[in-house]
């Protein structure tokens, strides 16, 4: 309880720093989140079994051509969720989310993968399983995501962190749909922080060992803390790269930062894991902001 205040606390403080770091850099602020796009589409679909590499994702997004065969299906999913990445960001401030957001989403990131379930939740006999875990009865589907949605508007008086990584369990515990529930699931995550004027965070490829240590905890004993620490440090990640840029700091690798301060590298590397000092990683390298000298 007290690591999770603590996060929170730092989160909460980070917020008023990027508020006011902010002001009148609009353009800037829309420059890293375009930047962002094609990290958020690679981590996403990686954790779902993508073979795109980073490059790959980005090469597709720039519509050029890539040196290997990749499936219609691969293709697809890089060019839908990008799609959804990029509108949530202006419909997040817009609307609430709810179960017409959510299938709308949906629609947009399975289209021209599986039209016949685009856009709609399970129903009759489509049951689905995730590991071991075999998601609620078709019929249950609707109830239990309105309840999960006045859950976490009920909530509102608990700190951010919590109730994303709860709703985000809640959700991917329900799988409402045939496909694309991880995915839509993570697109969820950042609504709701962008409609709480949160920024977005991008939970990384490398962390999925975790993140599904997160749900076997929350399988077993309802317990939500691994996700609230992958959350927490996901949303100071993402604070202390947009700090770096906007507060005009001089960003190098965390590797050329411990050069030039003769400090232990790997040691960085291990506080920069546990977010204890304001590194960020940014395409697979851990980099930071340094105040440049007058």
């Amino acid at each position: 309880m007290a690591k999770i205040l603590n996060v929170f606390n730092k989160v909460s403080s980070l917020r008023e720093r990027y508020y006011k770091a902010a002001t009148g850099k609009d353009s800037l602020i829309k420059l890293i989140a375009e930047t962002e796009v094609a990290e958020q589409v690679y981590n996403s679909n990686a954790i779902e079994n993508s073979t795109l590499t980073l490059e790959e994702t980005e090469k597709i997004l720039l519509q050029i051509d890539l040196d290997r065969f990749i499936s219609e299906r691969e293709l697809f999913e890089a060019k839908n969720l990008a799609r959804v990445v990029s509108y949530i960001d202006k419909k997040a401030k817009e609307q609430e989310l709810n179960l017409e957001v959510i299938l709308t989403l949906h629609k947009m990131l399975i289209l021209n993968i599986r039209d016949d379930v685009a856009g709609r939740f399970r129903k009759d006999n489509e049951y689905v399983r995730v590991g071991n875990h075999i998601a609620p009865n078709p019929k249950e589907v609707v109830s239990r995501l309105g309840e999960m949605l006045a859950e976490y508007n009920a909530a509102s008086h608990e700190n951010i962190i919590r109730r994303v990584a709860r709703l985000h369990l809640a959700f991917e515990y329900i799988h409402p749909f045939i496909d694309g529930n991880g995915r839509i699931g993570r697109v969820l995550n950042n609504y709701l922080l962008i409609r709480e004027g949160f920024v977005p965070i991008n939970i990384k490829f490398i962390d999925r060992k975790k993140y599904y240590e997160a749900f076997r905890e929350f399988d077993e004993k309802g317990a939500t803390a691994i996700m609230e620490e992958i959350t927490g440090r996901a949303l100071t990640n993402s604070y202390y790269k947009r700090l770096a840029y906007l507060e005009g700091k001089k960003i190098i690798t965390l590797a050329e930062y411990a050069k030039n301060n003769k400090l232990s590298h790997s040691n960085l590397i291990n506080k920069a894991v546990r977010q204890t000092i304001e590194a960020f990683l940014e395409k697979g390298i851990w980099k930071i902001g340094v105040n440049i000298e007058k």
